[in-house]
């Protein structure tokens, strides 16, 4: 067997492995059969709550240990089809085996990926929040062209994304905004991308074309479900109405609609002017709330990890997690896996699954 069709079922076999010990198969095994003695009990409907409860779990079981055993079959199947073509001198078969066991490294490598999205909140939507740094416009600008890669990110996955609140440059760009990210696993992807981002180019902004350093901060928090409590009273709040801002004509409220909450204790401040009714934004405005209270908490758990909020510190030089140059060369570096690539102007597009995947696995406990 030739080294590179090893390597592909060292592959495949590797991230079998690593998936059976993230769902700890044999248990999920058992716990499946356990669960299909209890749905077979002929009361198991009359508690319509807790039957939906238990098809959901048997449901996520059954898919789990789906997605392992179609690897495992499949990879058989590809390994008994090689040794075939090999044992009869058949070059069709073993080139059939060998795209095969092509195709399954991709798909299991997805799968691999896909397992280390297990977090709490990693399957929920997520809101977005970035702001420009010291630098006046030059960063603003910046701050902007983040905003744009989001969207443009968002886009290409088939994501919805809504801007919640934005605060406008004084010449160009934006000195913050905040976004809404409804997806699969949105904030489990996003969550990679919280920290200062740092760009350096030749400034559009100076007249002697001077090369400039700017940064921005992106806060990423995922949007709470009712299975994750987060408790806020009342007390604890402080809710300011404003009128909305925007591009001018009938887009501009004319009424105090857009609300600003703070969070006492923690300082934590929210904005929100997506709506023209107050009632809504003050409904948004509460799960932002929660949802970065959310994340200062697991940030408190996880005071190692320098994507959350004590940990991205001061937005400047020497606290960035990621460098877009520009000039005098291209290149796009995270600077917590080493992880790079060239096309600058691509990753600005939106691709920015290298950067993310590298983390992820990085991030593996």
């Amino acid at each position: 067997m030739q080294a590179e069709t090893t390597a592909k079922i060292d592959i495949i076999k590797t991230a079998i492995n690593l998936l059976c010990k993230h769902v700890k198969y044999d248990d999920a095994k058992a716990q499946l059969a356990g669960l299909e003695s209890v749905i077979s009990d002929g009361d198991f409907w009359n508690d319509q709550a807790s039957a939906q409860e238990i098809m959901r779990e048997k449901n996520r079981l059954e898919r789990q240990l789906a997605v392992i055993d179609a690897l495992q079959l499949e990879m058989d199947d590809a390994i008994e089809l090689l040794e075939l073509g090999s044992a009869e001198g058949d070059e069709e078969i073993i080139d059939d085996a060998e795209a095969s066991l092509t195709k399954l490294v991709a798909i299991a490598e997805k799968r691999q990926l896909e397992s280390l999205l297990s977090g709490e909140a990693d399957a929920n939507d997520c809101f977005i929040e970035v702001h420009a740094g010291a630098g006046g416009t030059e960063a603003q600008d910046w701050a902007l062209m983040l905003m744009r890669m989001y969207s443009r990110w968002s886009e290409a996955r088939g994501f919805k994304l809504q801007i919640i609140e934005e605060s406008a440059g004084e010449e160009a760009g934006i000195k913050s905004v905040t976004m809404r990210i409804d997806g699969e696993n949105a904030y489990g992807w996003m969550k990679t991308e919280s920290g200062v981002h740092r760009l350096v180019r030749i400034s559009p902004f100076d007249s002697q074309s001077r090369r400039h350093t700017s940064f921005s901060a992106v806060d990423v928090s995922p949007e709470l479900d009712d299975d994750i409590e987060i408790e806020v009273v009342d007390s604890d709040l402080r809710i300011d109405t404003f009128r909305a801002q925007g591009a001018g004509g009938q887009h501009v409220n004319t009424t105090d609609s857009a609300v600003r909450m703070v969070h006492l204790p923690t300082g934590t401040v929210v904005q929100c002017q997506a709506e023209r009714s107050q009632h809504k934004n003050r409904a948004t405005a509460l799960k932002m709330l929660k949802a970065r209270l959310y994340e200062i908490e697991q940030d408190k758990k996880r005071q190692a990890v320098d994507q959350l909020y004590s940990g991205k510190g001061e937005i400047a030089w020497g606290s960035q997690i990621r460098s877009y140059v520009m000039q005098p060369y291209t290149m796009v570096k995270d600077h917590r896996t080493d992880e790079q690539v060239g096309n600058v102007n691509g990753v600005l597009d939106g691709d920015l699954n290298a950067f993310i995947q590298s983390y992820l696995k990085k991030s593996r406990v």
